[in-house]
């Protein structure tokens, strides 16, 4: 065990984090030259495209240090974006070490600091990185000045490096065997392992990635998962490199696989503790966050036929990404579909993306929205993940809607247009601190209802990328809101209902009906394209009807026999309007969502 070292890295999205780890298993010789590709750690093409993380990732690396022992590294690369930081809370469960990584031209970023408090809760060494130094524009002292401010090291504790170049890597290296310690634990011990994630195989079932704190595994022993309480045989266990190498035994300190032969997704749990059936743990492992979902939208098949596959599709996507919560759920407009909850925007879109992909499922998605508490006039108090379940307003005394504190670290010219933002989303100052001359931290208070859909890219777009921001849950608080409906000739469309603050309520509902106006294709009648508010309707645009020419076949003669067509048509027209139904087309749909 003395010689097992386990870390993670972390930094803001787009500091390196992954480039620097493809030069450790260069450096390393982990992977062999023809298999090397950039970001090799990143599995799925959509990591690629998008040049972020998704997925933390484990590979077991061996270091032979200047004392002439060899090391087993074990290194979980997480993602950096602010969406998927529950990915990066099990990552830290499971390490006694981590690489913080920034980045020379950028500097530190909201997404470091919340990831390095994360780090410092759970006690771990922590070795400070300067990646990009081989930059032109790289402000080395500068960063490194932000660094002792933030974590209070010597200078000469933080190390340069260059993802780019592999500078720096075998300083990196030796830092992690001289500061991060050897894992703590008993190999004797009852068995006592950490999953901090799983995975499906379509031919091998699923596979949980584990952290062993006490005792030893052994092929064929009988299992125990203490959540769930069932048991298996371990067919296999081994250790993650860039594929899977099967072992006989694995004892405390170390990071492997196990195979069981389980095919269903609910029967292992992400934060559970493995122990043996014969000679259990006394107590599961404790300290491990479980997920909480910020944005709740409808996920429905395109095809109501598609619905299980749908359902099949999530549940193997919910074991790469635990964070993914559904269930079902029904709409008058869309049918049979789930109600899922997402970490953010970021995390619903890649969700999306991955449906189609990997499981080749087409969805339509409601309008996402977050979950509100609804008080009645009875006292009564429930959680509203779906605007339809509002009770009715009489009955309704207030609702409470969830709000964040945000951090927003950017340079002091853009403080004017960052503030307007803020204001303009309900947003309220509370704290701002100089880092340095040229950076600033912001604090605000703002509704998360507000940040949901545009809030990070006009962000991005007003400081001209500078700006980086970070957000942890804060309270509920009463707030002024309204169901707002939109009404297709009288008759509701509840996959376009929302919860709205009542002063935007007006705007948005004006902005929809204009946008269905263009999108919804003409009948035979006259379409009434409404937004409401309980019996109150505020915004209205109307499609005429679409004419067809009755008198066509008459050519000359007698104008009676023109009004009497004519006639006939207008009574037709009537009777239509009464039983005709607008059906709303799925392109529609997707576009009215895309509205902001």
């Amino acid at each position: 065990m003395k010689l097992i070292r386990n870390f993670c890295v972390i930094a803001h999205i787009d500091h390196g984090k992954s480039t620097l780890s493809d030069r450790m298993l260069e450096f390393t010789k982990t992977i062999s030259e023809r298999d090397m590709q950039a970001q090799a750690l990143d599995d799925m093409d959509i990591e690629r495209e998008r040049g972020i993380t998704i997925k933390s990732h484990a590979i077991q690396m061996y270091y032979n240090h200047s004392d002439g022992q060899e090391y087993t590294f074990n290194l979980i690369d997480t993602p950096g974006h602010v969406d998927f930081s529950y990915e990066v809370s099990r990552s830290i469960a499971a390490c006694e070490g981590a690489l913080l990584l920034v980045d020379a031209t950028q500097g530190i970023q909201a997404q470091t600091i919340s990831n390095l408090y994360l780090a410092i809760e759970h006690d771990l060494e922590i070795i400070p990185i300067v990646n990009k130094v081989d930059m032109d524009n790289a402000m080395v002292e500068e960063v490194e000045d932000q660094i002792i401010d933030l974590i209070g090291c010597k200078r000469e504790e933080i190390i340069p490096a260059s993802g780019k170049t592999g500078q720096g890597v075998p300083d990196i290296f030796s830092g992690i065997v001289e500061r991060v310690p050897p894992p703590k634990g008993d190999p004797e011990a009852p068995l006592q392992a950490l999953i901090f994630d799983s995975m499906f195989n379509s031919y091998r079932g699923v596979i949980a990635y584990f952290r062993i704190l006490n005792g030893t595994l052994r092929k064929r022993d009988k299992v125990k998962f203490v959540a769930t309480g069932n048991e298996y045989e371990a067919d296999e266990i081994g250790i993650l490199q860039l594929n899977q190498v099967p072992k006989k035994e694995l004892s405390a300190g170390n990071v492997g696989y196990i195979i069981t032969g389980v095919k269903t997704s609910v029967e292992i749990k992400v934060g559970d503790t493995i122990t043996l059936k014969d000679n259990p743990c006394e107590e599961a492992i404790h300290g491990f966050e479980l997920v909480k979902p910020m944005v709740f939208a409808g996920i429905f098949p395109i095809d109501n036929d598609d619905y299980e596959d749908l359902r099949d599709s999530l549940e193997k996507l919910q074991l790469n990404d635990a964070s993914l919560v559904f269930e079902p759920e029904t709409s008058i407009a869309l049918g049979f579909g789930f109600r899922c909850g997402f970490l953010g925007m970021l995390h619903l879109e890649i969700i999306q993306e991955r449906l189609s992909r990997e499981f080749e499922q087409e969805v339509i998605t409601t309008v996402p929205n977050v979950s509100y508490y609804a008080n009645t006039k009875k006292g009564e108090r429930f959680i509203i993940n779906n605007p339809a379940d509002l009770p009715d307003p009489t009955l309704l005394d207030f609702v409470e809607e969830p709000f964040i504190e945000a951090q927003i670290i950017t340079k002091p010219e853009y403080i004017g247009a960052i503030m307007e933002l803020t204001i303009e989303k309900r947003g309220m100052m509370t704290n701002q601190v100089y880092l340095t001359t040229s950076r600033v931290e912001m604090t605000f208070e703002i509704p998360l209802a507000e940040i949901v859909f545009d809030f990070y890219d006009r962000l991005k777009s007003i400081s001209r990328g500078y700006a980086s921001f970070d957000y942890q849950p804060k309270d509920y608080r009463q707030s002024e809101l309204v169901k707002l409906d939109i009404l297709l000739n009288s008759e509701k469309v509840d996959a376009l209902s929302s919860l709205i603050h009542r002063d935007k309520a007006y705007a948005f509902g004006r902005k929809i009906c204009k946008r269905l106006k263009e999108l919804l294709p003409r009948q035979q009648f006259m379409i009434a394209i409404q937004a409401s508010i309980g019996a109150k309707i505020i915004a209205r645009e109307t499609i005429s009807a679409l004419r067809k020419d009755v008198t066509a076949k008459c050519y000359g003669g007698d104008i009676t026999r023109k009004r009497k067509l004519l006639e006939k048509q207008k009574k037709g027209k009537k009777k239509m309007r009464q039983i005709g139904n607008v059906e709303v087309p799925q392109k529609a749909f997707l576009e009215v969502l895309k509205l902001d």
